[in-house]
């Protein structure tokens, strides 16, 4: 949507707050969309990463075979930690508790451990955005439109049109055919639903992220009130709780 923005003028590149975007994720050999996904992410990068209309302003990362030793470098350096699975999907491990180790605020639904860091560091010091899990299970009963989403939202809209008109694809409209047909039709994970909220708390990041003391304040906060995460206290769960057993004495 930035690029976008920046692109048809509609935002001049030196007023965007600079971002680098990092993607950390694998696909199951059989699952198409997922790796059509990731293609996509990458041909993103391509395109971003070599238009000098937004060098220094954005760029994208999918580095390949995400594992620890990356990671080891890339959660240390992280200002904001995107955890955005819908709600009810367990899809946020912990993986995000070493991002809040670590400092970095984070973005995300009540999904997974993602609660239970939001009960830790506050409501305060976490931005929260996206629907709950009653929500979405109403969604799926009532019956899911997606295409209502794009229709009612231009950032959507501007964003999904994107990759329709071969933006990224060096002008093949084709090529993401499937995944924009999966948007629009399915979007069994409700993307497009949480779309608009997810934009609006990119707003109140960026604020935040301008008023530098404040930032590192909560960033810090964090890091105080994390301390629960610790293997220590994990190891200690599994001993009384699934062991049933004491530590063993020398």
């Amino acid at each position: 949507s930035t690029y976008a923005d920046i692109k048809s003028g509609k935002v001049k590149a030196e007023d965007v707050t600079p971002r680098t975007v990092f993607f950390g994720a694998k696909a199951a050999p059989g699952y198409y969309l997922a790796k059509m996904t990731i293609q996509l992410i990458n041909n993103v990068s391509r395109v971003v990463n070599n238009d000098p209309d937004v060098k220094g302003k954005l760029a994208v990362y999918f580095p390949w075979n995400y594992n620890v030793r990356l990671a080891q470098h890339l959660i240390p350096a992280t200002d904001l930690d995107e955890q955005i699975s819908q709600a009810g999907k367990e899809a946020s491990g912990t993986g995000n508790m070493k991002f809040a180790l670590n400092g970095a605020m984070t973005v995300g639904t009540l999904d997974g451990a993602n609660v239970e860091i939001r009960e830790r560091v506050g409501a305060d010091n976490f931005f929260l955005f996206g629907m709950t899990v009653d929500e979405v299970e109403a969604q799926y009963a009532n019956g899911y439109n997606p295409a209502k989403y794009y229709e009612a939202d231009p950032r959507l809209k501007q964003a999904i049109d994107l990759v329709a008109d071969g933006t990224f694809s060096n002008g093949d409209r084709n090529a993401y055919s499937p995944l924009v047909a999966d948007w629009l039709t399915k979007d069994w994970f409700m993307t497009l639903a949480d779309f608009s909220a997810y934009m609006d708390i990119q707003s109140e990041i960026e604020a935040l992220y301008a008023d530098e003391l404040e930032w590192n304040r909560k960033a810090l906060l964090n890091v105080a009130n994390s301390g629960y995460f610790s293997s220590d206290r994990s190891m200690e769960d599994y001993l009384e709780r699934i062991w049933h057993t004491a530590p063993l004495a020398d």
